[in-house]
């Protein structure tokens, strides 16, 4: 049991890193006060361009797969790797380094995602890509994804996996609620 606690600390502290206040911040910037004031890696684009919000990217995804591979290669359980993915995108959202708030959580949920299960995440990006394609809008895209993934890891049977995903969804769609909102409005 200390074991899986500590695995799911490591998920929720490794996710709670803000790389993008980090990243900004080196460049003498606070994410928070610009663009959308989200830390993730569309804000940072937006503000600094798409090199450094690549970067962001890369290392959110990477602090969502990072602790889920570690826990596969502890346990193997996929009822603990996916309680670790869960810490690693709620660290993201509520992190305890920002007073508990962050990012939407999208990055570290693919990174996670990514761990589990590689090519239902291939659709679930293809997914991504055609409603942004489609409504120019990435929030639309992201929740197009992740509800693909939901579907595809239902329709495999992997129970655990489905769980996490609506999960994340859930979650997404709250972090998203400002941005759903704005499209609601005339």
């Amino acid at each position: 049991m200390i074991h899986v606690f500590g695995l799911v600390l490591l998920g929720y502290f490794a996710g709670a890193i803000p790389f993008g206040v980090i990243l900004a911040n080196l460049r003498g910037v606070d994410i928070r006060e610009h663009g959308s004031g989200n830390i993730g890696a569309t804000n940072v684009t937006r503000v600094l361009g798409a090199r450094l919000g690549a970067v962001v990217l890369v290392l959110d995804a990477a602090k969502g797969a990072l602790p889920v591979w570690f826990a596969i290669q502890q346990t193997g359980a996929p009822g603990t790797v996916c309680l670790v993915g869960w810490a690693a995108i709620l660290g993201h959202c509520f992190s305890p380094f920002l007073g508990f708030s962050g990012g939407k959580g999208v990055a570290t949920a693919t990174g996670v995602f990514l761990m589990l299960s590689p090519r239902d995440v291939a659709i679930a990006v293809g997914v991504f890509l055609v409603v942004l394609a489609w409504k120019r809008v990435p929030a639309l895209g992201s929740l197009a994804a992740v509800a693909a993934f939901c579907l595809i890891t239902l329709a495999r049977g992997h129970t655990e996996f489905a769980v996490l995903a609506v999960a994340t969804l859930l979650l997404l769609v709250y972090t998203h609620r400002t941005n759903l909102a704005k499209l609601t409005r005339p």
